[in-house]
């Protein structure tokens, strides 16, 4: 029995959005504990600059997020500061 390679990932550019979106996301690591809360968080804001996501309050209603050492409601205000500088 052989197994096949992982799938490639492709890394985007220093430049594009989706990587300027997932460094927000990956910056958070102190109060997002979990990477795939992180991606998820990513995804979502990704959609919201594409015009198809929700805010940054809904993401956060819709999605179950473990957050720590900090409150859900200043860390929806350290993203959207973040997001402001996009």
């Amino acid at each position: 029995m052989s197994t096949l390679p992982p799938a490639h990932i492709q890394k985007f550019g220093i430049d594009t959005l989706e990587k300027k979106v997932y460094t927000i996301a990956e910056e958070l690591k102190e109060y997002m504990p979990l990477e795939s809360d992180r991606n998820r968080l990513g995804f979502n804001l990704f959609k919201k600059f594409k015009g198809e996501g929700d805010d940054v309050t809904t993401i956060f209603r819709t999605n179950k997020f473990q957050i720590q050492s900090i409150s859900r409601k200043d860390l929806i205000k350290l993203i959207e500061e973040k997001l402001s500088n996009i």
